[in-house]
């Protein structure tokens, strides 16, 4: 009998039902690094969203045969181990495709059209004392006729190209950064940075993609220009983009990830309290109805492992 646990069941709000073979089920509503072993002593199967499994845990677990990932990124599993393991570990796949690039629009709607500059002005008391109707304190831009580039261009890059366009926006598609050749349908990564009038990441943290914006990539970007990370937060040099803002370099960005989560001992980022930057609590990914289709999956996945035939391996 498979011996299910969940690490970190807070994470997900939905109505999971169990699996219909026979299983005992643990859950716990988080879990820290010290509890990870024993409570995956007697584990077959580990769910998780974002709690770490890596390779000193992994090798104290003979009886794991799964790790059901709550999520679609991986970085917190040591794929490596579970390969050498023999671990399956299966992800969530384009569940978000709607969420998070309505978040993304979201803030890109609020930046270029500075909508919390123009709140702060009215709760200041700018437009009760203005002698016309109307205030112009700040500049309006619209998206329509304007440049988006998009990095990373899988299920949710491709959902947010589709938005973009239904804006009127021009879409330019990022090929990967340092890469000599060009594929047909894509933009060299640093002609993204200098064309667009907005830059949105969609891709995971990986070593090739760590840090892939910073200094250099800052001062390559229009000054009009707006950066939007909702993908990890450790694809960007956070110190980097807070004197981006704070000099001007850029006009805006909306981050709704940060390099550790939650930011207990702070972050560059925490510092800034600007109308033209936006963060939120790694929340695009969330919407209830991603979330139901995100654990549906996560028992699909489990029941396909038991079943013999496991469906969306990352290892």
């Amino acid at each position: 009998m498979e011996h299910i646990v969940f690490l970190d069941s807070n994470t997900l709000i939905a109505d999971l039902r169990l699996p219909k073979f026979a299983h005992q089920w643990e859950s716990y509503p988080a879990t820290s690094p010290g509890e990870v072993a024993s409570r995956l002593n007697d584990a077959t199967i580990a769910i998780t969203n974002k709690v770490a499994l890596r390779r000193e845990i992994l090798d104290g677990l003979p009886k794991l045969g799964m790790i059901a990932v709550a999520a679609t990124g991986t970085d917190h599993i040591d794929l490596a181990c579970c390969k050498e393991r023999g671990i399956v570990v299966s992800n969530i796949r384009n569940y978000s495709v709607h969420t998070v690039p309505e978040h993304v629009f979201m803030m890109l709607l609020a930046l270029r059209r500075n909508l919390f500059a123009f709140h702060g002005d009215i709760r200041g008391g700018e437009w009760q004392k203005a002698k016309q109707f109307c205030l112009f304190t700040h500049p309006v831009m619209d998206l329509y006729g304007s440049t988006l580039g998009i990095v990373g261009h899988g299920a949710i890059g491709r959902a947010v190209e589709g938005v973009a366009r239904a804006f009127g926006m021009q879409v330019l598609v990022a090929e990967h950064k340092g890469v000599a050749g060009v594929r047909p349908g894509y933009t060299p990564f640093h002609e993204v940075l200098e064309r667009s009038d907005a830059i949105t990441l969609h891709l995971p943290l990986n070593d090739a993609t760590r840090n892939m914006i910073g200094e250099a990539e800052f001062k390559r970007m229009k000054q009009s220009a707006l950066l939007i990370n909702t993908a990890r937060g450790g694809l960007v040099e956070e110190k980097a983009l807070r004197d981006a803002l704070l000099s001007g370099r850029i006009a805006g960005a909306g981050f709704d990830v940060l390099s550790k989560e939650p930011p207990s001992e702070g972050n560059p980022l925490l510092e800034i309290d600007l109308p033209n930057f936006i963060l939120t609590p790694h929340i695009a990914w969330s919407g209830r109805s991603a979330m139901q289709t995100l654990a549906d999956q996560l028992i699909d996945n489990i029941e396909a492992f038991v079943a013999g035939h496991p469906v969306n391996r990352v290892a």
